[in-house]
């Protein structure tokens, strides 16, 4: 984790200098750098975090990703008050992963010991450092193979699209959509964001009353009624937009971490398919907006989030991969 993010932390301050010297290279590759260390850094943290949960007994997964929100809405925050102070990106960005990192060394000497010998693979969901070479690459482009894998990457991939294309064109749609100033689509944004927090932060309960399959469909159904109520409300509505927004944060907050959860019920091969489910989901990164703004080209934002409900309801269809299973430790 620390080694990733400091790859991450040096991706973004070259990024920075790149941007300052007007080098479109430097910043490409400094964002290359950035991508790489957040993939792993994200895949590691999730790793630790279904251990953790599996140790405890009691579904907990959202609460970190909730942290991940919470630290988006304080980022917001401290670019604000930078760009207010005219604080250059090439001297606030450095400052803010230099923090970062630091944070991250100081926790990670909380992290579960790792245990020793042939015995560690299935307590820590790493692959055995005591069999073959052979065994661990097939175990872990294995995972590519297994339908269950695939099917909650199907699940995450949903939920990813849903929850970026909010981070992504929320804002701009209600410029666009309804004719609201930036305040307005910034303030949106935030109620997507707050919706989305709170859920992660209550869901926890609801997932360990009623399991994750319910809870999943209820999330699906919501984010699917916020999306349609969003994008095809009138324009003298926007209250109504807004409502929309908060069923659509709700609905969107707990696919992705329940994934990482379901993907690691078996410890011996957790790592392997936490790893195959997050490329998965980080393809909804990638692919997601730029394809949106194409198509927002033709229909405008508002109703190009509309194909959003496309892959909402094929991750409905296949929610079911997400229901717990028991690890083989006989394996």
């Amino acid at each position: 984790v620390v080694g990733f993010a400091i790859l991450n932390a040096s991706g973004l301050t070259l990024a920075s200098i790149g941007v300052a010297a007007g080098q479109v290279a430097v910043v490409g590759i400094g964002l290359v750098m950035y991508g790489v260390g957040t993939g792993v850094w994200d895949a590691a943290m999730n790793l630790e975090g279904a251990l953790v949960e599996q140790r405890l007994g009691r579904t907990v997964m959202p609460r970190y990703h909730a942290g991940f929100s919470v630290g988006t809405a304080a980022a917001a925050g401290v670019a604000a008050i930078a760009a207010w102070l005219q604080v250059p990106v090439v001297v606030h960005l450095p400052v803010v992963v230099v923090l970062s990192t630091l944070g991250v060394v100081l926790a990670v000497r909380q992290f579960l010991p790792t245990p020793t010998g042939h015995g560690a693979s299935a307590q820590v969901g790493g692959p055995n450092l005591h069999a073959p070479s052979e065994g661990r690459l097939r175990r872990a482009f294995g995972a590519w193979l297994e339908g269950r894998t695939l099917l909650i990457g199907l699940v995450v991939l949903a939920a990813a699209l849903t929850e970026g294309s909010a981070n992504d064109w929320v804002a701009l749609a209600v410029v666009d959509g309804f004719g609201k100033d930036n305040a307005v689509g910034a303030l949106t944004f935030g109620l997507f964001v707050t919706a989305m927090t709170a859920m992660r932060f209550l869901g926890t309960a609801l997932l360990d009353r009623y399991g994750r399959v319910v809870i999943l469909r209820l999330c699906s159904g919501l984010a699917l009624a916020g999306l349609l109520l969003f994008a095809l409300v009138s324009e003298d509505m926007m209250w109504l937009a807004l409502v929309g927004v908060v069923l659509w944060g709700m609905g969107a907050a707990l696919g992705f971490p329940v994934g990482m959860s379901a993907a690691s019920d078996d410890p011996l091969r957790a790592a392997a398919r936490v790893s195959v489910v997050s490329t998965i989901g980080y393809s909804a990164f990638l692919a997601g907006p730029p394809l949106l703004g194409m198509l927002a080209q033709h229909v405008g934002y508002r109703h190009a989030l509309l194909a959003i409900a496309i892959p909402v309801v094929i991750g409905l269809g296949v929610i079911r991969a997400a229901a717990p299973v028991r690890a083989n430790l006989a394996q």
